[in-house]
């Protein structure tokens, strides 16, 4: 309709029309790629006013909540992961960026639309029995936390049995099994075993960083993620289908 009225008009007020059009088109895209990029420095630099006021921006501005949260909160944390991979990170500034990202969140999850939350899927994270490394799992909790799944974090150095006891107890949609030791990765295949048993419905997935895709296969496990910021593609696909 509005398009068939701009014919009606001059030619050189129709052109005018379509600039000014043009132009506040341009300025909303450039001001929402500024605002999800002031989100992603925010959490990166673990500024908790600034992430707090850039989310606020975001609501202000008509930005989705959702859109804010994956593609300014989980983009920043995307970044801290691979620097702490890297080894240009250390564990005081992942905690700054988290307290970061939750102080975004607690703006912007009042917002989410019903239909995009969905229902939340629930993933029990844990680091498995003889194992106290926990920087990357909790790096992995962080992630799927922005993502929106319920996260059930079992902590460290967990007993085999109580993997399998909270998928049953909690209904668990997934299970994430870290590990950074080869003595501790051992008990992978038979937590995998376990649940295969018991937890008709949850899929598995493992991760740490003596892992590869080839062995996870081996244990068994229906997936793999080599970092934080690939696990919450991986989780998702694996409760998709792949779609």
């Amino acid at each position: 309709m509005v398009i068939r009225e701009l014919f009606c008009y001059p030619k050189h007020l129709c052109n005018a029309l379509v600039y000014v059009i043009l132009r506040r088109i341009k300025k909303w895209f450039l001001e929402k790629s500024d605002i999800l990029k002031g989100l992603a420095d925010a959490t990166i630099a673990g500024d908790t006013e600034k992430a707090v006021e850039w989310a606020k921006k975001a609501l202000e501005a008509g930005i989705d909540a959702y859109e804010a949260i994956m593609d300014g909160c989980s983009v920043g944390m995307n970044v801290v992961s691979e620097k702490y991979e890297k080894g240009e990170m250390y564990v005081p500034e992942i905690l700054c960026s988290a307290e970061a990202m939750y102080a975004a969140l607690e703006v912007l999850r009042p917002h989410l639309k019903t239909a995009t939350m969905g229902v939340p899927k629930k993933v029990v994270l844990g680091v498995v029995r003889g194992d106290i490394h926990d920087i990357g799992k909790n790096l992995v909790k962080l992630m799927f936390d922005a993502a929106g799944f319920k996260v059930i974090d079992l902590g460290k150095d967990v007993p085999n049995e109580k993997f399998v006891e909270a998928a049953v107890k909690e209904g668990a949609d997934l299970v994430g099994l870290s590990a950074l030791m080869t003595t501790s990765m051992v008990n992978m295949p038979i937590v995998i075993n376990e649940l295969k048993k018991k937890s008709n419905k949850a899929v598995t997935m493992v991760g740490g960083g003596t892992l590869s895709p080839e062995l996870a296969e081996n244990y068994g496990a229906d997936g793999y993620a080599k970092d934080a910021a690939e696990a919450v593609k991986v989780a998702k696909a694996l409760l998709t289908g792949g779609k």
